[in-house]
């Protein structure tokens, strides 16, 4: 619930920015007639679009478990997340683009300070929302004792990461966009600041693809990571009795949610009460030890010995076939 809390006070910050920015880069790209700042003003609102699709995203995955979806709703973070990659795809990318393409063709205006001043304010106000982003990763990696960058890579949590994407998508897009007003500036072409606002674009397709990937990962169904996996093994394991992983499958039923079934050796000497309190105690300590709650499900089994595997093929070899 904390790490919930968190995410939706970065949403908010990162939405709030998104607002103020926005009105100020369309008022100045109206007045000085620039299609990066208009781009960059079609960022933000398609930013903003996006972080009132992750606080829905927040609500409604939030919602506890019933008899239609008995493992709850979190994966409804996945999906709406996957709808912000759209809304980055079409209502950035797609305008500025267009936007680029238009301005090819006419001057803006002689004297872009208004533009400039624009940018500093975005860019303080964009930094922000970056930066809080950016704190709450680290926190996260501290409490996993992981570096950050490991971190940002193996997080299921789709929301945070689309923030940070779009926020850094966001600070390279304020580069662009002054670097084609400096352009247009100096040569007194518009090519530069329409080139400036098609490299916006170009820069939201790649972010939103990239978004997108990533939702498509967790709602098809993606495995716990790598070292997650060897906590759950590890924890079955050092069981007392000797019990060993047969086969083990995870799959993220939301950020905060994670599905175990494993198929579990107890040892021979195990009866069907110990084995129970066995798998009792297991649950207890993978709801202590992973950073989501675990919806553990083991299966008893017994391997058969390798070594007499062989010696029962071979007798069934030898074993005459019934004639009739």
């Amino acid at each position: 619930m904390a790490e919930q809390s968190a995410t939706g006070r970065t949403v908010l910050i990162a939405g709030a920015a998104n607002i103020f920015v926005g009105a100020v880069k369309l008022a100045a790209g109206i007045l000085v007639g620039s299609s990066a700042m208009l781009a960059e003003a079609a960022h933000s609102a398609a930013d903003t679009l996006n972080q009132g699709f992750l606080w829905a995203s927040l609500r409604r995955g939030a919602r506890p478990a019933d008899a239609r979806h008995p493992f709850g709703y979190g994966q409804e973070r996945y999906f709406w997340s996957l709808l912000a990659a759209f809304g980055i795809f079409i209502a950035g990318a797609g305008f500025s683009i267009f936007e680029g393409l238009l301005a090819l063709g006419h001057k803006g205006s002689e004297n872009p300070l208004l533009a400039y001043l624009v940018l500093v304010v975005a860019g303080l106000a964009e930094g922000t929302s970056l930066v809080r982003v950016l704190q709450q990763y680290r926190a996260e990696a501290r409490r996993s004792h992981t570096e950050m960058l490991d971190q940002v890579r193996s997080s299921p949590d789709t929301t945070v990461r689309t923030t940070l994407f779009e926020d850094s998508a966001a600070m390279i897009g304020l580069v662009l966009a002054a670097a084609g007003l400096a352009l247009r500036q100096v040569t007194g072409s518009p090519v530069w600041d329409g080139a400036a606002s098609m490299a916006i674009g170009v820069l939201l397709i790649v972010v939103a693809v990239r978004l997108g990937l990533d939702s498509r990962e967790y709602l098809i169904g993606r495995a716990a990571n790598p070292s997650e996996l060897e906590v759950i093994r590890n924890e079955i394991e050092k069981t007392p009795g000797g019990a060993k992983v047969v086969e083990l499958l995870t799959m993220y039923m939301g950020p905060d949610q994670l599905i175990v079934a494993a198929r579990v050796d107890f040892g021979e000497d195990s009866s069907a009460d110990q084995a129970e309190e066995m798998a009792d105690e297991i649950d207890r300590r993978l709801a202590q030890r992973l950073h989501q709650t675990p919806h553990v499900f083991l299966d008893p089994t017994r391997r058969r010995p390798r070594a007499a595997q062989p010696a029962a093929k071979a007798a069934s070899a030898g074993r005459p076939r019934d004639a009739g």
